[in-house]
């Protein structure tokens, strides 16, 4: 049985796209309704007849739904939310995708006091953004994090949890603000860096920009991939789990420095020590399948 029958999902970028591309191939008798604010892109989802229905409004989205996805930056949740609520169907049950979840599930409860909210995040995504980008295997393999409100009731996250291993995916308890201190620092706090290191390398004055991009070896070159992630969704992470972020953000600088003292009085046996534990790391990621073990990533040449 299906855990649900018709679903809305609001926001059809990169991650929205993904959601109903593979809800249509591992689900296919499914309804799909979707919505997203900007008219271009409603045009485009028609376009490729990504959904059964495109709405013209958040409500009109949601009217007979019994499972909404916003599927929208982290800062705008609580403002979407507020416009569908109206037009929601009291049984419908509420989700979400985004990299923070404390404050994600304050402006649902919020905004939808009434309703069964079960919060969760994808861990899934690439560089690029728009309906164009998703696709229907984005999910497989990978964790989404679940963080249900306290008091939802437990059919409604077993129902959200069922949706999203039929989209592939495994499936993951945790507290908000644990999800938030976690996610700081295998997500938000890279994605920080690499903002920073390109933005250095563009500014150095004794560097040209075709200098830069013309010598690009593999670690800069895998920085500018994460740095070209949508910056309107970036720009609410960071100010969104900003307590988090600075917390690892803090900690980070005490590594470095201490990296840089090593450096500094040529201490090559700590040097050895952290980068043989890094490379552990590394491997433990791939030998879980999080990531390719093929030669450059798996990138072709």
């Amino acid at each position: 049985m299906l855990p649900f029958s018709r679903i809305a999902v609001v926001g059809l970028g990169l991650i929205g796209s993904s959601v109903v591309r593979a809800v249509r191939e591992a689900m296919p008798t499914v309804h799909l309704t979707g919505y997203d604010a900007d008219p271009d892109v409603r045009a485009t989802a028609l376009r490729l007849d990504l959904c059964d229905d495109i709405a013209d409004t958040p409500g009109a989205a949601v009217i007979d739904a019994d499972l909404v996805v916003l599927c929208v930056p982290v800062g705008a949740i609580g403002t979407v939310a507020g416009e569908l609520g109206p037009d929601l169907p009291a049984e419908a049950i509420v989700t979400d995708v985004g990299s923070c979840k404390a404050e994600v599930a304050r402006a649902l409860a919020l905004a939808l006091p009434t309703h069964a909210i079960v919060p969760a995040h994808p861990v899934a995504g690439t560089e690029r953004s728009g309906p164009e980008a998703g696709f229907a295997t984005l999910f497989h393999g990978r964790w989404c994090i679940l963080t249900p409100l306290e008091g939802t009731p437990e059919v409604a996250t077993e129902r959200v949890a069922e949706f999203w291993r039929r989209l592939g995916a495994e499936v993951e308890r945790m507290d908000p603000d644990h999800h938030d201190r976690v996610l700081a620092i295998t997500s938000h706090l890279p994605h920080l860096i690499a903002y920073t290191i390109v933005g250095t390398a563009s500014d150095l004055e004794e560097v040209t920009q075709s200098e830069v991009i013309k010598y690009s070896a593999g670690g800069f070159r895998d920085f500018t991939r994460i740095a070209a992630s949508d910056p309107t969704m970036w720009r609410d992470v960071f100010l969104t789990n900003r307590e988090a972020v600075l917390e690892m953000l803090q900690r980070f600088s005490e590594d470095l420095s201490q990296l840089q003292r090593a450096i500094r009085w040529g201490k090559g046996d700590e040097l050895f020590d952290l980068f043989t534990r890094t490379r552990a790391v590394r491997r433990s990621i791939v030998e879980q399948g999080q990531d390719d073990a093929r030669e450059d990533f798996g990138r072709s040449h």
